[in-house]
């Protein structure tokens, strides 16, 4: 005999911010603004230019591995400090310094996401914005038209994802319960630890492009 259970409804959702709500841009455009801000009289030549492009595409895939712990997502000294020990040796200085200042100007939220926020505040569903992160996002989300009820960073907080504690700290802000809330991220290892506290948990894998299919957490809401 199979048992049944009701589910509790949702009444709170928890977005992981970078690749869930922002896209992290286009490394071509990143590398070219960078290049106009550093005012390089040496062009990049062609294989050059190829390399570093990839590597700027994996910037977070190389700062794991200088930074295994996510320590820089603890303070903004540490954040600036293992960017530029991941670029260091692969670019000049004084381009490796502007990809540093640029790099937030790229992280450009998913066409759909200020709307999902809004219909699920319009719902009476409370939201917070959880990210792993060295440095404020809160200019950056109020550029992007990001209006969550609770912001949950890392350098706040003093705990990075997957640590249990930081989706504990997003509960307390939003006064819900793990059953009723579901976190929404990208990468199985971080976001989908929120599952251990019983917290229903929708992994979006990182996209191109301006939409990201968020849309689908408003079905999980009907």
């Amino acid at each position: 005999m199979v048992s049944t259970y009701d589910v509790p409804p949702i009444r709170a959702v928890i977005f992981d911010f970078h690749a869930t709500l922002v896209d992290q841009g286009d490394p071509d455009t990143w590398l070219d603004q960078a290049l106009a801000r550093a005012d390089m009289a040496t062009p990049l030549d062609v294989s050059e230019r190829a390399a570093l492009l990839r590597r700027l595409d994996d910037i977070w895939i190389h700062a794991r591995e200088v930074d295994p712990r996510s320590e820089r997502d603890l303070s903004a000294d540490l954040h600036h400090d293992v960017f530029h020990d991941v670029m260091r040796g692969h670019v000049p200085d004084d381009l490796r310094r502007a990809l540093y200042e640029v790099m937030f100007d790229q992280w450009v939220a998913y066409e759909e996401a200020p709307r999902v926020i809004d219909e699920l505040r319009r719902r009476g569903i409370r939201t917070a914005i959880l990210s792993n992160i060295g440095i404020d996002l809160r200019p950056i989300m109020e550029r992007e038209g990001l209006v969550p009820d609770a912001i949950v960073l890392s350098c706040e907080v003093g705990v990075v994802k997957p640590d249990p504690g930081i989706f504990e700290a997003a509960l307390a802000m939003l006064a819900a319960r793990p059953e009723e809330t579901v976190m929404v991220g990208d990468n199985w290892a971080d976001d989908a630890a929120a599952s251990a506290l019983g917290i229903r948990t929708l992994i979006l894998p990182r996209t191109r492009g301006r939409n990201h299919g968020l849309e689908i957490v408003l079905q999980l809401t009907d």
